[in-house]
């Protein structure tokens, strides 16, 4: 029987979901921190649960070779990365292996060459086109970073290889104006203080946004802080206040103030041009985006006289590269800022066979369904949660002859995919693509054809 604070010494047989190693003791599992597949651990039990315990290692005995250094200093203590002690070539393979046992799990028949080798990056940091980083005080001090691992607590840094040396020189730049201009981070305890969280957005010129995310829309000292910022980095184009009073994690509230500039910035993916608010979704790895775009609009395989649909559109950048090869193109969403962008994006790339359409996609499709607006190809591009039951009872119903499903989550993902299946459709292929490297995160683009 295995109990909290023995001392054992494992052999790493597998990585989970979370990134925990995976070892076993008498047939009962134990997931260790800080462990990869072929490491020799010698660990102490520090909890023991029904099915499993955790276990926190004491010493690498052996260290596997698929084993490295990790490239950031804050990786032991910063909950971003998971992944950063194991060789990228190796990540690759974990996240097409990660795809492979979800769709297994949930008993979908398919050949395991369907599954193709990641995608991955030639140069893996600096991708991040947007983070977000905690504002506290801690022993008389102003600390700005993520979580640390497992918890709410703030780790204080001073750069982060994600995003880009512009945004690492902004974050410490906006520090030491809070300090000069003595704006306090706000304290949900007490609701006193002024700043939560500071949002870096850029695009691929290097142009900033910068998010202050402030307890009340009351921000003294904010002019002087904005000066301040866009007086020393020339490439903040707009700097913007958002408005969260709620005791919540969730990073940003709904009202947003500009302080300068004209609250958006632009980006490109391929030859289109698109607009991004504050609150408004943008895949924030730009090189890996193209990639991933590019295979759904490959699988999508339109032509001139398909009627094509886009689920959970965002600001309409899918939608605007498959109107390129259909007749028409419906984009959904229900975030209202992202379609009022998405409709300007239309107006901007001189794009006039699209609609896009704000609101719950599982009442917004069985609407077109009703109106005889039947698609021929249907693509997906769901949060984390996957789609909606109604949304997909409607595709089946509406029969169209090929489904893209891009995915975040390989669990849901293997959920949605059972339910079409059951409904008349095949798993076609599946294209795992590493959208966030160094993390356990997998983006996934598949092909699901009627039968």
């Amino acid at each position: 029987m295995i109990e909290k604070g023995q001392i054992k010494e494992v052999d790493i047989i597998d990585v989970n979901y979370m990134g925990k190693g995976v070892a076993k003791v008498d047939d009962f599992v134990v997931f260790v921190d800080d462990a990869i597949t072929c490491d020799s651990v010698l660990i102490k039990i520090k909890e023991v649960k029904k099915n499993f315990a955790l276990g926190r290692p004491i010493k690498i005995i052996k260290k596997s070779t698929n084993r490295i250094d990790p490239p950031c200093q804050y990786f032991s203590q910063c909950g971003g990365c998971q992944l950063m002690h194991m060789d990228y070539k190796e990540q690759l393979i974990y996240k097409k292996n990660r795809v492979i046992s979800e769709l297994k799990r949930a008993d979908i028949q398919f050949e395991d060459a369907i599954v193709k080798d990641t995608i991955g990056m030639d140069n893996p940091i600096r991708y991040r086109n947007k983070t977000a980083f905690s504002v506290v005080k801690k022993n008389d001090e102003i600390n700005i970073g993520p979580y640390e691992q497992g918890t709410y607590n703030t780790v204080n840094i001073l750069g982060c290889l994600l995003q880009s040396e512009e945004a690492d020189k902004a974050v410490r730049l906006f520090k030491n104006l809070m300090i000069k201009n003595n704006i306090e981070p706000y304290d949900k305890r007490t609701g006193k203080g002024t700043v939560r969280n500071i949002v870096i957005r850029n695009n691929k010129h290097g142009e900033l946004m910068l998010i202050i995310v402030t307890g009340s829309e009351n921000f003294p000292n904010k002019d002087a802080l904005v000066d301040g910022l866009i007086s020393n980095i020339y490439n903040i184009k707009t700097v913007v206040q958002n408005v969260n009073s709620k005791d919540t994690n969730i990073i940003m509230g709904r009202k947003s103030i500009v302080l300068f500039g004209e609250g958006t910035i632009n980006d490109t993916i391929g030859n289109l041009v698109f607009t991004i608010s504050p609150d408004t979704f943008f895949q924030i790895n730009p090189v890996q985006t193209e990639k991933l775009y590019n295979k759904a609009i490959e699988f999508a395989n339109l032509n001139k006289d398909d009627i094509c649909f886009d689920m959970y559109c965002g600001i309409g950048t899918i939608s605007l590269m498959a109107s390129k090869y259909a007749k028409k193109v419906y984009g959904v969403e229900i975030v209202e800022q992202s379609i009022a962008n998405a409709r300007e994006n239309a107006v901007a790339n001189n794009i006039n066979n699209v609609d896009f359409y704000s609101g719950e996609s599982e009442i917004i499709l069985p609407m077109l369904f009703k109106q005889n607006i039947m698609a021929d190809v249907i693509i997906l591009d769901p949060p984390r949660k996957g789609c909606e039951k109604q949304v997909l009872d409607t595709i089946i119903e509406m029969s169209p002859a090929r489904i893209v499903y891009v995915s975040c989550n390989p669990q849901t993902l293997s959920r949605d995919i059972k339910i079409l299946e059951s409904g008349g459709y095949e798993l076609k292929t599946v294209q795992p693509l590493d959208q966030f490297p160094w993390t356990t995160h997998v983006e996934c683009v598949v092909l699901i054809s009627r039968v």
